[in-house]
């Protein structure tokens, strides 16, 4: 018995002698420990410029790409920070491609359609006249092949583009005469991008391509007589109404139109995994988030355009709509055929379209129609 009560005493020794070299030891111990360790430094965060296309604050578009930066130096702990510059704070707005080419900045924000003149094929990835909704298009990026092709064309540029948002079906534009026929067409000035614009000059205006930020003054002054710009959230807060009084739908020249945000390949390539999924998870993001905010607030603004502005709201006439549906086939399949890139990227978006509308016939527009009594 004694023998085992002087082994429990040696084991409580023991123990305590470890229980104190958990706490740090003896001063010796603890001493030699603090001299050798050294404190680990905190890494500085990484900054990147985010150059837009937009006037600034500009809602939804502008202060898209405000939260997309304001989320990714969130999401990142501040290891990541973005400063976003509105359309000719850094560089201009349609310099803006160049500018992530070259590494002035790392991130952009913009429509694809803005770089038709240095990539043709780029235009399919905003949107096409008569094409995808913002479902549809968000299917055909994600799910179809779309976002793959993305990649592929603007990887020679040393960019990675990534969808950022999408305005859903936009306005047919601001008129300052009525259009009552296809000869009302003749002669027209009008800003309207991309494949669009090919379209409506094919049918017989003649297109001007100028950024958001010049709109209304070459309205106001005459300089264009008509203008497609978004839909009533953006129209209302652009101030459209005061320079033409004509708005007409469908807004056939842009039915979901895709928001970009494009990165510097080598800049994205630098960080580490993490941060890589934090950006593209907060691009996946905002790519909903506008979305969700256009639905919700356009036709608040059509209804003040209409009832405090005096707007007069149109819809093309049928046999003005049937005119741009033919130039539009016309032009898709000429676009394509000179160009290899824009051939691939319209057949796997033809192929899509054709399919997803089988299904749509059944589904939402059967729902929709059935819904509006029809």
């Amino acid at each position: 018995m004694k023998t085992i009560a002087n082994f429990g005493k040696l084991a409580l020794a023991g123990l305590l002698s470890l229980t104190l070299a958990a706490c740090g030891g003896s001063n010796e111990t603890a001493s030699s420990e603090s001299t050798q360790a050294a404190p680990v430094a905190k890494a500085e965060p990484i900054e990147w410029k985010m150059v837009t296309t937009w006037p600034k604050n500009f809602p939804a578009l502008g202060t898209g790409a405000e939260k997309l930066a304001q989320n990714i130096t969130a999401m990142s702990g501040g290891r990541l920070k973005v400063k976003v510059y509105a359309a000719g704070e850094l560089v201009p707005a349609l310099e803006a491609f160049d500018a992530v080419s070259r590494g002035t900045a790392q991130m952009g924000h913009a429509a694809s359609y803005y770089w038709k003149g240095k990539v043709p094929a780029a235009q399919f990835f905003t949107t096409t006249p008569f094409g995808l909704t913002a479902q549809e298009m968000n299917s055909w990026l994600f799910s179809g092949g779309g976002m793959e092709l993305w990649q592929e064309i603007y990887a020679p540029f040393n960019i990675i583009p990534l969808a950022a948002g999408n305005t859903g079906v936009q306005m047919g534009g601001w008129f300052n005469k009525e259009i009552n026929s296809v000869a009302d067409l003749n002669g027209l000035k009008m800003r309207m991008p991309g494949l669009g614009g090919e379209v409506i000059a094919r049918a017989g205006a003649t297109v001007v391509n100028m950024p958001g930020s010049e709109i209304f003054t070459a309205l106001q002054t005459g300089a264009i007589d008509a203008t497609e710009w978004v839909g009533p959230y953006n129209d209302l807060a652009f101030g459209i109404y005061k320079a033409a009084k004509y708005y007409y739908f469908p807004g056939w020249q842009e039915p979901g139109s895709t928001v970009e945000t494009f990165i510097n390949k080598d800049a994205f390539a630098a960080l580490p995994e993490d941060l890589q999924l934090i950006v593209r998870a907060a691009a996946r993001q905002a790519n909903a988030d506008m979305l969700d905010e256009f639905t919700a607030l356009n036709n608040t603004a059509l209804e003040t355009l209409l009832n405090e502005h005096n707007v007069e709201l149109k819809r093309f006439p049928e046999d003005v709509l049937a005119e741009l549906r033919t130039a539009s086939d016309e032009v898709m399949a000429e676009v394509a055929a000179n160009d290899p890139a824009s051939q691939k990227v319209y057949d796997s978006m033809k192929a899509f379209k054709e399919k997803v509308m089988k299904w749509h016939e059944i589904s939402e527009r059967a729902l929709i129609n059935a819904r509006a009594g029809e």
